[in-house]
């Protein structure tokens, strides 16, 4: 099963994202900043980090970067409410995906399930 580690500071937000990838088959633990997701990547394995750009503590561009000392073969999704913020090539690890809100959850689940290529993308 993939494991995913949720890192966004909006209550409701990350409860709705939680519930909604759990309910299409993946293993969501959830933290409110990327201070607490740190420890957590530090004691366990995850398949894939989807934070939030803009939090209070730590930004998640700067907890993607960290993650990706930590584990260099997780990989990264982030998600904005700010169009405005740009990824500077080299700052952030290879290959991560950039999903702005608001954006439909079914979009969210698609976008997992092709970076793991399952779910519709090999039709299963």
């Amino acid at each position: 099963m993939v494991r995913i580690l949720l890192a966004e500071d909006d209550d409701s937000m990350r409860e709705y994202l939680a519930r909604a990838l759990e309910r299409s088959g993946y293993a969501v633990v959830s933290v409110d900043r990327g201070t607490a997701a740190l420890p957590l990547i530090e004691q366990q394995s995850f398949d894939l980090l989807l934070t939030d750009i803009v939090m209070p503590e730590m930004d998640g561009i700067e907890l993607a970067q960290r993650a990706n000392v930590i584990a260099p073969n997780m990989r990264v999704m982030f998600i904005t409410g700010f169009a405005a913020v740009t990824l500077k090539p080299g700052s952030t690890p290879p290959e991560a995906k950039v999903l702005s809100k608001p954006f439909h959850l079914r979009d969210l689940v698609l976008e997992v399930d092709r970076m793991f290529q399952i779910g519709s993308a090999t039709g299963i």
